[in-house]
C-alpha cells in the first residue's frame, strides 16, 4: 500500500493576534463556547456518520478522484476529519486548533482538490450536522437553532483558515511552474569550451529579462565562459525596459570577464531601438546565429576548415 505524503510547512503563518482577529471576525462569543459544549457529547458520538458524509459527498464528484486513488492518504484525510470535528466542539480554538485545520488543509492541496469542491463537502457537513442538531433537540427549537449557529461560526472560522491555505497553496505552485517554465525557454548551453549561447524565445519582460540576467550570469561563472552568444531570432518585440536590461546584462557579462554577441536582431526590434534612443555601441550585434558563432570561435581562437570527403577517409 502506498504511504501518505509527508506533509510541508504552509507558507501561511497564523500569529496568535491573527487568530483573535479571525475568532472577532466570526463575532464567537463567550455563549457559543457554552452553547459548543452543550453539543459535544453529540458530535463526537457521531464523528463516523458525519465523517463519512463528508467523503461520501467528495467521492460522488470526479474532480475530487485524486483523494480516493491513494488508500493511505484517504485514511489520512479522514483520521484528520475526525480530530477536526471533535476539536470543532473542543471549546479551544487556539494556535493548536489552527495548525490542525493548517495539515488538513495541506494535505487536500497535496491531492489537488479544488477550493470549489472543498467549500462544497464541507457545506454538505454542516447541514448533516445540523440536521442531527435539530433532531435531537427537537423538544427545543430554539437552543437546537442557537447551537448550530455557534458551530456555524467555527465553521466559518475553519474556512477562512482552510481555504487561505489552499489558495497559497495553489498560488505557490503556479509560481514554480512558471519559474520553471521562464528556465525551459530561456536555456544557457555550452557548445564549446568557454562558449555559451542563449537562444531567447518569446514574449521578453522585465520579470523574464531579469531571470535570464540571473542564469545568465550563474553560468558563465560555472561554465568560466569568455564569449556568450545571445540569439533573440524568436523576440519579437522589447520595450525600453527590457531594451535597458539587456545592455546591463552586457554590462554585467563583461564585468565577468565575457563578451557578448547579440545575433538575430529583427528589423522591427532594431527599429524599436532606435526610436528608444537605446544607446547601441554598447552591443556587439551580428545579423544571425551562425554569423555569431563564427565571431565568437575566431574570439576564442578557434579556426574552423571543411575538410572534403576524401581528406576524412
Amino acid at each position: 500500500m502506498p504511504e501518505a505524503p509527508s506533509l510541508r510547512p504552509s507558507t501561511r503563518q497564523f500569529t496568535d493576534r491573527d487568530i483573535e482577529r479571525r475568532q472577532r471576525f466570526v463575532d464567537l462569543q463567550p455563549d457559543d463556547l457554552q452553547r459548543l459544549a452543550a453539543i459535544k457529547e453529540l458530535v463526537t458520538q457521531n464523528v463516523e456518520p458525519f465523517t463519512a458524509a463528508f467523503f461520501d459527498y467528495l467521492s460522488k464528484l470526479e474532480e475530487a478522484a485524486p483523494l480516493f486513488g491513494n488508500r493511505a492518504v484517504l485514511d489520512q484525510a479522514k483520521q484528520l476529519k475526525r480530530e477536526h470535528l471533535i476539536a470543532m466542539v473542543g471549546g479551544n480554538y487556539g494556535r493548536a486548533y489552527v495548525e490542525q485545520r493548517l495539515k488538513l488543509a495541506l494535505l487536500y492541496s497535496t491531492v489537488g482538490l479544488e477550493t470549489r469542491l472543498f467549500l462544497g463537502a464541507f457545506h454538505h457537513l454542516l447541514r448533516t450536522i445540523g440536521l442531527e442538531i435539530v433532531r435531537q433537540l427537537r423538544s427545543d427549537p430554539e437552543r437546537a437553532t442557537q447551537s448550530f449557529m455557534s458551530l456555524e461560526k467555527i465553521g466559518f472560522f475553519d474556512l477562512g483558515v482552510i481555504v487561505d491555505v489552499l489558495i497559497d497553496e495553489r498560488e505557490r505552485v503556479i509560481g514554480l511552474q512558471q519559474e520553471a517554465i521562464r528556465e525551459l525557454s530561456t536555456p544557457t548551453l555550452q557548445i564549446r569550451d568557454r562558449l555559451l549561447i542563449l537562444p531567447i524565445i518569446g514574449v521578453l519582460d522585465s520579470q523574464r529579462a531579469k531571470q535570464l540576467t540571473d542564469s545568465l550570469l550563474h553560468a558563465i561563472r560555472s561554465n568560466r565562459a569568455k564569449v556568450v552568444v545571445m540569439d533573440i531570432t524568436g523576440v519579437a518585440a522589447v520595450d525600453s525596459k527590457v531594451a535597458n536590461h539587456l545592455i546591463q546584462t552586457v554590462a554585467a557579462a563583461r564585468l565577468m570577464g565575457a563578451s557578448v554577441i547579440v545575433t538575430g536582431l529583427s528589423a522591427e526590434v532594431a527599429q524599436s531601438l532606435v526610436a528608444l534612443g537605446v544607446d547601441l555601441s554598447k552591443l556587439n550585434t551580428v545579423g544571425d546565429l551562425q554569423g555569431g558563432l563564427e565571431e565568437a570561435e575566431l574570439l576564442l581562437g578557434y579556426k574552423v576548415q571543411r575538410v572534403s570527403r576524401t581528406e576524412s577517409v
